[in-house]
């Protein structure tokens, strides 16, 4: 199964290991910003970035994902702080596993290509705070020269102190091959008897009869709803139709009391011989 890394904090607004100071708008920028479609900043080991896949400092890992989220408790509340998700390397897993490589620092862009935005174009790992905290922040901030320069994707840019990083990992379920995948793999080796050749026919022909009896399982279940879904709508059209039959009862009733023929006579007064002048 692959590992994918829980997300942890990888810097916080403050100290950057060249006397500069990270921005709490270049943490929110990075993380609205950030695209690996656009760029996609790699995991490095100590801000060394080697040519070779075998080398030490090849690359450990990408950036999958950042978000920016102000601390609410601990000496650091109130502070900005940005979060990143990453898919790593299992060379990486295993790192972390035996207790190496436990801090993280950022390597940031403050004004990326034509955006004029910071933006995230590294991610180094390292063993000791230090190499990358107070004692290099003093160094670096009197140096006429950055130590730290020739590790730079462009001399603008800035690494941020190392952060403790506390790096879990969840396993990701590969995905399931389909039918035909995995019986054209199953007929692709070289069978050199006829009992081989047979046996391969036999797996075949099981694993179609499971994925049919599956499939056949899934549709039984779907005509099973429809069958339920067409019931319910039957009683709805009975009782409709039952609404109906006692709707045109009821208007019929209606209209045969509309039309009553008995009236009340006419009153003629106290004079039998008068003219009859009411009917009330």
């Amino acid at each position: 199964m692959a590992k994918k890394a829980k997300r942890f904090r990888i810097g916080v607004e403050g100290a950057t290991t060249d006397g500069r100071k990270i921005e709490r708008s270049w943490l929110t920028q990075m993380a609205a910003n950030y695209d690996p479609a656009t760029y996609t900043a790699t995991i490095n080991m100590e801000h060394i970035k080697g040519y070779t896949a075998d080398s030490p400092f090849r690359r450990y890992g990408i950036v999958d994902k950042l978000e920016a989220v102000e601390i609410a408790d601990g000496a650091l509340a109130g502070k900005m702080a940005l979060y990143a998700t990453i898919t790593p390397t299992d060379d990486l897993v295993a790192m972390t596993a035996k207790m190496q490589k436990l801090f993280t620092s950022m390597e940031v862009n403050p004004e990326f290509a034509d955006t004029g935005e910071a933006y995230l174009v590294g991610l180094a790992v390292t063993d000791d705070p230090a190499s990358l905290g107070t004692e290099i922040l003093q160094f670096s901030a009197g140096a006429s020269r950055n130590p730290l320069a020739s590790r730079k994707l462009s001399p603008d840019n800035l690494f941020s102190a190392a952060e403790e990083t506390l790096l879990e990992f969840e396993d990701i379920a590969d995905p399931k091959p389909s039918l035909f995948s995995v019986i054209k793999e199953l007929f692709a080796g070289k069978q050199t008897t006829d009992d081989a050749r047979f046996g391969d026919v036999h797996k075949a022909v099981g694993l179609v009869a499971e994925e049919h009896q599956n499939l056949s399982g899934k549709v039984d279940k779907q005509e099973t709803a429809i069958t339920g879904f067409s019931d319910q709508v039957k009683t709805l059209e009975e009782q409709l139709t039952a609404t109906q039959d006692e709707l045109a009862t009821l208007r019929q009733e209606l209209s045969t009391q509309d039309n009553r023929t008995d009236r009340r006579k006419f009153a003629t007064g106290g004079n039998q011989e008068s003219q009859e002048l009411t009917n009330c």
